[in-house]
């Protein structure tokens, strides 16, 4: 093969390779999702500047944020944004603020320590002090529609508005959870099994000593093991949302969001077996990673529902993706 052929079939290549990415990420489809899920490993803190609408805001000497106060004189809902995982208060990556922007919605996308990976993150006490003090901030220097508070938040954002959810102080309307971790001590060994580093963090995070974890530490920061708060479900709904490659093409298995799923339901007075996720069901998705039945269930955004269950105010979806958020999708179901 002479050189000529090579540069012309490394051309190709390249060009095949630009034009899958332009058509992925116009559509959001597979495998947008993994590609987004590198960003948001990588923090994604130098790939897009914010908005100028956006300030930097300091709620106290502990943590800062970036703030959208809405323009008018009408009260305007308020969205908590969480990071990431390994992001902080300066990520990009799905904090959803041009869809805030069209909106004209209040905002704040609040530090909670940083990337979870020492014992003052990673759904500690102060995390959920800090993010319950990010909405006092808003309520304080905006003005909020208090009927119309919501937390969202994707991947480790996720985590945090399970943690938000048993533990917040707040009345908050939504908490929306996409691909979002439940369960430190599952996750720590899936995470090993994956051979990532996202274990490490967990070790740290827990405050762990020669590579062993600390397991009352990891369940004590689990939402997994965590009282349910059953008279919040009278107001607030909490909706969780996976993609159904999500920890074979991510970091995040969906059992996940559908174990905690059938926790909350579990808790809940008087529920039915029929409410519950069938262990079969669980193992159809797993090994399957399609529909149950073959029978068309809707899409959100462009993608379809591979399986979809609510109970009461909670709800879960699993869709035809990755590790990622749907993030105008996410926005207009809050």
């Amino acid at each position: 093969m002479n050189n000529r052929y090579k540069i012309f079939l490394f051309l190709i290549l390249l060009f095949g390779t630009y034009l899958l990415g332009m058509i992925c990420g116009k559509y959001k489809i597979f495998p947008y999702g993994y590609l987004q899920a590198i960003k948001t490993r990588m923090g994604d803190k130098k790939l897009h500047p914010w908005p100028k609408e956006f300030s930097i805001i300091e709620i106290d000497k502990e943590q800062k944020a970036y703030f959208y106060q809405a323009k008018g004189s009408n009260p305007q809902p308020l969205a908590v944004v969480l990071h990431t995982w390994s992001g902080d208060y300066t990520q990009y990556y799905g904090s959803l603020a041009e869809v805030v922007l069209d909106k004209n919605w209040n905002y704040i996308h609040p530090d909670f320590r940083g990337a979870n990976n020492k014992p003052e993150a990673c759904g500690s006490d102060l995390v959920i002090s800090d993010i319950d003090k990010a909405i006092d901030y808003a309520i304080a220097h905006a003005n909020v529609d208090l009927e119309r508070i919501y937390v969202i938040g994707c991947s480790g954002g996720g985590y945090a508005t399970l943690c938000m959810f048993m533990k917040s102080r707040h009345r908050i309307k939504t908490f929306s959870a996409w691909v979002a971790i439940s369960d430190l001590r599952s996750w720590y060994r899936q995470s090993l099994g994956r051979r990532n580093s996202f274990a490490e963090d967990i070790l740290q995070s827990t405050s762990s000593s020669e590579g062993t974890l600390n397991v009352v530490e990891a369940t004590r920061r689990s939402p997994m093991y965590q009282k349910t708060p059953v008279a919040k479900l009278e107001y607030a709904r909490l909706k969780l949302y996976a993609g159904i490659h999500d920890g074979y093409t991510g970091s995040v298995p969906i059992t996940q969001s559908l174990l905690f799923f059938n926790k909350v339901v579990q808790d809940l007075p008087q529920y039915q077996k029929e409410d519950l996720i069938s262990e079969g069901e669980i193992l159809q998705l797993l090994t399957d990673r399609y529909k149950i039945k073959d029978c068309f269930l809707g899409k959100i955004g462009h993608r379809e529902i591979i399986f979809q269950k609510k109970v009461k105010n909670i709800s879960i979806v699993i869709f035809e993706g990755g590790h990622e958020i749907l993030e105008e999708y996410a926005m207009e179901d809050l």
